[in-house]
């Protein structure tokens, strides 16, 4: 009967040992918690980096295409409608009304210089008309 009582009873050694346990345990929550919290962060860093390279490599395959003379000449016919000296440029015209300046889809694919006409026929127009 001794021996059960005895075995129920919190001992001294026992309470020193859960003080400590409990003591390391509290002494690694705060590091462990900081050291993920770190892991996440390299993590994020490693994703921006790999997103910031591939967009590097794009302005660089940009910068590669921009230094190239065959591509300057391509986007100069295709976006401003221009042509060497030596050449006989056309553009077809259909026989449509003029589009309205409310399709705004349709107005930003006109030609700069469509655009720029079409702004001086607008300031030009009597406000009376």
């Amino acid at each position: 009967m001794v021996a059960a009582a005895r075995s129920t009873r919190l001992t001294g050694r026992a309470a020193v040992l859960a003080v400590v346990i409990c003591a390391i345990a509290l002494s690694l929550a705060y590091p462990v918690r900081e050291y993920i919290a770190q892991r996440q962060q390299v993590d994020q860093l490693l994703a921006q980096q790999q997103t910031l390279s591939a967009q590097v490599q794009a302005l660089q395959q940009q910068d590669t295409k921009l230094t190239q003379t065959w591509y300057i000449e391509q986007q100069a016919r295709a976006q401003l409608h221009m042509c060497f000296p030596d050449e006989q440029c056309y553009e077809v015209i259909s026989g449509q009304p003029p589009r309205s300046p409310a399709s705004s889809k349709q107005a930003a694919s006109d030609p700069w210089y469509d655009k720029l006409l079409q702004s001086v026929k607008h300031a030009d127009a009597k406000p009376g008309k």
